[in-house]
Order: C-alpha cells, then structure tokens, then sequence
C-alpha cells in the first residue's frame, strides 16, 4: 500500500511491516479531500456470519486504527478448527482527513463529527437541538448541515447496505468503557473494557445500527486515543470479541440469514 509509510508515521505502534501485511485495498471510497478510504476483508469460503469493524471516524482517535491493523493480523492467523468462520471487514481509518490534519481534529475535513452524522429517525428534528443544548454548540460534535452530508459518512451507509454485516465494531478512544446498541444480549467486558451503556445520540452509529436498523453493535472505547494497549491485552480483547461474538451470534446461522432489514 502506497499509503503505508504515511500512516505508520501518524498512527501509534503501526509499524511499516504491520502496514504492508495487512494487505489493505481501496475501497473505492474517497474522503472529502480525496484520500482514499482503504479496508481488508479477511474471509473463509464457508463463511456465512459478516463483521464490519471499524476504526479512525474521529481522526484524533488515532489507537483506534492502531488497534484494528493489529487486530487483521490476527485475523489473518486464526486457527481453522473450533472457530467461528467469520468473514471479517476491516475500516482501519473512516476519517483520513481528519487523521492527517495537524494537528489530528475529531471531524472530517468539512468540520462534520461522522459520528452524528447517520439518517437516525428524526435527525432534522433532534441532531442541532442536540448540538446546541447539550453540547453548547462544540464545534468538534457538529452534526452537519443534513444526514449523510459527507462521503465518508456516505460510504459506510453503503457498506452496510451491500456487505450486510451481522455485527459492527466501532473502535474509539479515550473512555475507557465497552458501549453496545441493538439486539442480543451484550458483552460484559472485551479486555478490561466492562459494559457501560452511555446513551444514543441523533446521528450517531450505534444509534442508526443498532436501535434504528437492528445490528449488533459493539463500541470499544480505549483509555487512551494516543496509546495502544500492550500487545497481550489486543489479543486478550480479540479473544473476547471471537468469543462472545460465537456465542451469542453464531447459533442460528445455520438456519436464518441474519441481515440488514429493508
């Protein structure tokens, strides 16, 4: 990937070799700015369960792409047997724009928080009222002008409508805590991340996913968005993930496709 030497200078503990193993693919999606959005898809032939995981919507949230180059690597070595085929997407980083501004910024380049930006019922009505009332009108959660105003925002609405994920993992930094929305019954810890529900907000992801079209979906909140955990506790909460994710979305897939309703 061309783009490696870039981001293993700009996010933490990505190495040039890390980078390049990852194998990542143009997505054919562009930025506001025209970097392009890139993504890995790590799957075996009898796959039938799809997760999108997603890192980078707020740029100055730089371990959460750190966190998902190391977690392709792992995907890329799973055993083959007692495993959850699972066909894995990788996002590594949603808001390149946002990532590469100095200093790094939250939105993307047109000053819009990706993460308000979802068509969440009732968006016209409640994101500004959200903004100016409950934000004091902080320009780093601004929700735009209109759902899905910007491309990046545009981009993973489509891949969610064409890869039809079963579950989505939104990686963000620094609160330290685990997030869920949606159905299933959620996990209680991934790492030393324990489940604390925050709240939906107009526009936001979890809200759209999770509440709004009915996918699973886990946000992961790291301590810190400058630091990766150490390498011992990626692995313990890829585990984690692997584990919950067979347990309570495995069964079943058998015998229903679980997809995105219309």
């Amino acid at each position: 990937m061309r783009s490696c030497g870039a981001y293993s200078a700009k996010i933490p503990n990505v190495k040039p070799q890390l980078c390049e193993t990852a194998q990542l693919r143009d997505m054919q999606a562009r930025s506001v700015l025209g970097r392009p959005i890139w993504g890995r898809d790590v799957a075996p032939e009898e796959a039938r369960l799809r997760v999108l995981v997603l890192g980078g919507i707020h740029g100055d949230e730089m371990s959460s792409s750190s966190l998902v180059f190391h977690w392709i690597a792992m995907a890329q070595h799973l055993p083959t047997d007692n495993v959850l085929p699972i066909h894995w997407r990788f996002i590594p980083t949603l808001n390149p724009d946002g990532m590469f501004a100095r200093p790094a910024k939250r939105v993307n380049a047109s000053g819009v928080d990706l993460n308000r930006n979802f068509p969440t019922p009732n968006w016209a009505r409640d994101a500004r009222v959200y903004w100016e009332s409950r934000t004091r009108r902080d320009p780093r959660r601004w929700p735009g002008t209109k759902p899905l105003s910007e491309p990046e925002s545009r981009f993973l609405l489509e891949q969610m409508d064409s890869f039809k994920p079963n579950l989505i993992v939104s990686v963000h930094a620094p609160f330290g805590v685990l997030d869920f929305d949606g159905p299933t019954v959620p996990p209680n810890k991934i790492g030393r991340l324990y489940l604390d529900q925050v709240g939906i907000y107009p526009g936001s992801l979890g809200n759209y996913g999770g509440i709004h079209k009915g996918v699973p979906v886990v946000t992961i909140e790291l301590p810190s968005a400058s630091r990766t955990p150490m390498d011992s506790e990626m692995r313990q909460m890829w585990a984690d993930l692997l584990r919950w994710t067979s347990d309570r979305l495995g069964p079943g897939i058998s015998t229903a496709s679980r997809t995105l309703p219309n």
